[in-house]
């Protein structure tokens, strides 16, 4: 009876032993220290969003080329017997002045021989028309005379004869011309291929011209800096109108200015780039078209482009450094709480960013980098605490 108590009595006392110790041991652990300090904020600097109205503007850019851009191909055939001395590359040329001179002896003989066939053509009208006058008077007792005895095909004959003979002196005297290459427009030398004293054949080409009355400047854009310009695709101004361009070079060892005129936009898409590109003119590159220092427009310089686009009558400014990727923004609340906003950005550049939704005028945007911002955490603004 005592073995099977004590069997009993025993695993118990051990079972209340151990859970007295543990409740000593808890009792004898001190308190944890508590940490009254609050969250540390996140420090930024700010900057306040401004009110924007003005002229939107497009910064691209594009080579000077000619609109027109010519071969000299010769209509006739001959020995080159004058060369101009403007006729070199880099020559200027004035309209309707003579580049070359093909000798013309044969085409003025062939003027000469084409004057006489239409005099004799022209005779030959005047006798028929005197024989079929014979001929009515003769036949005007006669029933139903045919056509023949009235000499009315010999006249019809003599008639177009006289319409060829003329024709041949019209050919005979453009041919003369042809002798003489000239340019309808002022314009200057690219190239040139003949000189005097060789043969050319009709078909030559004598060298390559260009128009210096007006040069054109093709720039690429992209989607946005279309919506700063306004114009839909397949722009065309009208006459005399256009958005004003400002274009800028170094040359020479100083910067260069030219004003010109966005004239048109392209139809469609370049597929490759994914641009559209704009078409502005520049009048007169060489002349008053010139910069302020008198540096021509040359074809084949690289232009910067300044556009004015439209108006912007209600927008914000903000820095740049506050537009983050996917056009968001982080604006400071009243009680330096991040809010996470995504804005409608219309343009932007190295030193701003224009905005026309998703701000108010006086708030205060991030300029500086935050680590996992997050909606709705604390930060301290360093730049309205003077940091």
């Amino acid at each position: 009876m005592a073995n099977r108590l004590v069997k009993v009595v025993a695993p118990l006392v051990v079972i209340a032993a151990s859970a007295g110790a543990y409740a000593l041991l808890q009792a004898s652990r001190p308190e944890p220290e508590k940490n009254d300090e609050p969250l540390r904020a996140a420090a930024v600097y700010t900057s306040p969003v401004m009110r924007e109205q003005g002229t939107l503007e497009v910064v691209t850019q594009g080579e000077v080329r000619s609109r027109t851009a010519i071969d000299l191909v010769s209509q006739v055939g001959g020995r080159v017997i004058s060369v101009s001395p403007e006729f070199v590359e880099g020559g200027l040329i004035e309209p309707g002045v003579t580049l070359l001179q093909i000798d013309d002896t044969d085409y003025r003989l062939a003027l000469s021989e084409a004057r006489a066939r239409l005099a004799d053509a022209e005779l030959a009208v005047q006798q028929a028309l005197a024989d079929q006058d014979v001929a009515h008077k003769q036949l005007r007792n006669t029933t139903n005379p045919s056509d023949l005895a009235l000499k009315k095909p010999q006249v019809q004959q003599a008639i177009a004869m006289r319409e060829a003979a003329e024709a041949g002196l019209e050919r005979a005297g453009l041919d003369l011309e042809r002798t003489r290459i000239t340019l309808p427009f002022a314009g200057r030398v690219a190239s040139t291929r003949v000189d005097i004293g060789q043969f050319i054949s009709p078909g030559t080409v004598m060298g390559r011209v260009f128009s210096t009355e007006v040069v054109e400047i093709r720039l690429p854009l992209n989607n946005q800096q279309l919506a700063s310009l306004g114009l839909p695709i397949g722009y065309t101004a009208p006459a005399g109108g256009g958005l004003p361009v400002r274009f800028t070079a170094d040359v020479a060892g100083k910067k260069q200015v030219w004003t010109g005129t966005l004239k048109r936009l392209d139809a469609s898409v370049d597929t490759d780039t994914r641009m559209l590109y704009a078409i502005a003119e520049v009048a007169d590159p060489y002349g008053t078209g010139a910069s302020q220092h008198g540096m021509p427009m040359a074809v084949g310089l690289f232009v910067e482009a300044r556009i004015s686009g439209r108006e912007l009558l209600e927008g914000m400014s903000i820095p740049s450094s506050a537009l983050r990727a996917g056009n968001v923004v982080y604006v400071i609340s009243s009680e330096n709480l991040l809010e996470i906003r995504d804005v409608d950005v219309v343009q932007s550049n190295a030193d701003k960013a224009f905005v026309s939704a998703g701000l108010t005028p006086g708030e205060q945007v991030v300029t500086s980098a935050i680590r996992n911002p997050i909606q709705g955490m604390a930060v301290r603004n360093l730049t309205q605490a003077g940091g």
